[in-house]
């Protein structure tokens, strides 16, 4: 007698979700039990952006005006029904914490008083704490360049942090751009020098105290 199929209990089947107005589609998988882990959630509890993850009523606000929707895979309100059915793995690997704009709009706007923003960053510092990558590691590249930039000058630099992102990563497109980058920095809205803030080793201490102090956040 021929060995029976694995058991429905001990499968995964994959369906395709139909996305709210709005929302990136997804597909969706059945979440059993033994797969669920809510100690993340309840750790997002208790810091002070975290709070109110848990009164998410799930209208999207939040997706419905998001200014870089195309660009998630999750909306924020997806995001929040992800950690409370404990898909940990799902959220700390998802690219919507490095897409956000931190615009602040569905931040404003949420009738549950969610600090949206403020969990994207946190999101944002376990998955970095995790060592987890997004599906697409290009957001957080941009991300990562940036910050090295801002944290050893104390300010952004365009013209810096463009050249290293896309002459590393995508020179073609950088090709294709090299334009409208003239015009930009014809305009002075480019500078091709770096600004600098006076007490940069001030800064670089107050990043490392900041980086000692979340080590455990």
């Amino acid at each position: 007698m021929s060995p029976q199929p694995e058991t429905e209990s001990r499968q995964e089947k994959v369906f395709q979700g139909a996305a709210a107005p709005g929302e990136p589609s997804a597909e969706l998988k059945t979440l059993f039990e033994r797969k669920q882990d809510h100690q993340f959630l309840a750790e997002l509890d208790k810091l002070p952006e975290g709070a109110k993850v848990k009164m998410c009523i799930q209208c999207g606000t939040c997706g419905g005006m998001c200014p870089v929707t195309p660009l998630l895979d999750h909306s924020p309100r997806r995001l929040f029904a992800m950690l409370r059915a404990g898909m940990t793995d799902e959220v700390l690997d998802a690219a919507t914490p490095w897409v956000c704009s931190s615009c602040y709009r569905c931040t404003v706007n949420c009738p549950a008083g969610i600090k949206i923003t403020e969990v994207m960053y946190a999101l944002k510092r376990r998955a970095i704490q995790a060592g987890r990558k997004a599906r697409s590691s290009d957001y957080q590249r941009f991300a990562s360049i940036f910050t090295r930039i801002v944290s050893r000058h104390g300010r952004s630099h365009e013209m810096g942090l463009l050249s290293r992102y896309m002459m590393f990563h995508h020179p073609v497109a950088m090709a294709k751009q090299s334009g409208l980058g003239m015009r930009l920095m014809l305009k002075g809205r480019m500078p091709l020098t770096q600004e600098k803030i006076k007490d940069r080793e001030g800064l670089r201490r107050m990043a490392a105290k900041a980086l000692e102090l979340g080590e455990g956040v």
